[in-house]
C-alpha cells in the first residue's frame, strides 16, 4: 500500500490536470490516481493470494458484474482512493482500503493513510492495529455523544427526522467524506457514533472490521451483522462501543 502511494497517489496530490479528474456521477469523482493505483493494487494482491478473486470500485464502475464475485470464496476488495473528491479538491482525508472477504464474511481488513503514513489493520478474530500497535477503541467522553452523519444520501423526511429526534441528543459534526479516515475516528476517540446509508464493500468491508475488532460496534440497524454480499442494502451504524450503538439504535428507531 505505501509502494502504490508513493508511485500512483502521492505524486499526483494538489497536481492534478483536468483531463486526469471525471465525474462519474454526481458527488462521486474518479481521478487518474484512482485506475492506476487501482490496477498497481491488483497485481500485488494477485501474487499474494492468486486463488482469490479480485474486487475494484473503479473495475465495478465499468462493469457492474463483477460484484458478483464478492458471493463465493475469498475475495480482496479494493479502494484505489478512498475520498477521492477530497483528493481530486487537493486536500486531505484520503487513504487507501483493501478488505479479503470468505463468502461474504471480511476476514482482514487494511486502511492506510498516506498522508500520515497511518495503517490501520484488523483481523477476524485477531483485533485491530495502528501501525504495528494494538488499540481499543476509545469513546470521546463528551456529553452529549459526538456523532458524524451525513444527510446528502437522506430524503427530506429522514432529513427532518435526524433533526427532529436524533440532533437533540448528540453533538452533530461533519464528516470527513472519508470512510478510510472516519472509521479510525471511531476508534481513536474522535467521534462517538457514525451513520451511512451506502454501504459499499470498498468503503466498509475494512473498517467495519476495524472498529468491531477494536471493541466498538459497526452493524447494520438491526444489529445483524455487514456482510460484503448484501448487494444493495443500505444503512449502516458504527460506534466506539457497544452502550453508545445501543443507545443511538434506541433513537433512530423512535425517529
Amino acid at each position: 500500500m505505501r509502494r502504490v502511494a508513493a508511485e500512483a497517489i502521492l505524486p499526483r496530490y494538489q497536481a492534478l490536470a483536468e483531463h486526469e479528474v471525471i465525474a462519474k456521477a454526481a458527488n462521486d469523482m474518479v481521478t487518474i490516481a484512482d485506475t492506476e493505483a487501482e490496477a498497481l493494487l491488483a497485481e500485488g494482491l494477485a501474487a499474494i493470494l492468486p486463488e482469490a478473486a479480485i474486487v475494484g470500485e473503479e473495475a465495478v464502475h465499468a462493469d457492474p458484474a463483477l460484484s458478483a464475485r464478492l458471493d463465493n470464496g475469498l475475495c480482496w476488495i479494493i479502494d484505489p482512493v478512498d475520498g477521492t473528491n477530497n483528493f481530486a479538491a487537493g486536500k486531505p482525508p484520503f487513504g487507501i482500503i483493501l478488505a479479503l472477504s470468505d463468502g461474504g464474511e471480511t476476514q482482514g481488513g487494511w486502511i492506510y493513510d498516506p498522508l500520515q503514513d497511518r495503517l490501520c489493520i484488523a483481523h477476524k478474530g485477531k483485533g485491530s492495529f495502528v501501525n504495528g500497535d494494538r488499540v481499543t477503541a476509545r469513546t470521546t467522553g463528551k456529553t452529549p455523544p459526538i456523532a458524524a452523519i451525513s444527510t446528502v444520501f437522506l430524503d427530506p423526511a429522514q432529513r427532518a427526522a435526524v433533526q427532529a429526534r436524533i440532533a437533540p441528543y448528540y453533538t452533530l459534526v461533519d464528516i470527513p467524506r472519508c470512510a478510510a479516515e472516519q472509521y479510525p475516528r471511531l476508534v481513536l476517540g474522535v467521534n462517538d457514533i457514525s451513520v451511512f446509508e451506502r454501504t459499499l464493500p470498498w468503503d466498509h468491508a475494512a473498517g467495519v472490521l476495524f472498529v468491531n475488532e477494536a471493541g466498538g460496534m459497526s452493524a447494520r440497524p438491526d444489529g445483524t451483522p455487514y456482510r460484503t454480499d448484501q448487494h444493495g442494502q443500505k444503512g449502516l451504524f458504527a460506534a466506539s462501543s457497544p452502550a453508545l450503538f445501543e443507545e443511538f439504535v434506541k433513537r433512530s428507531s423512535a425517529a
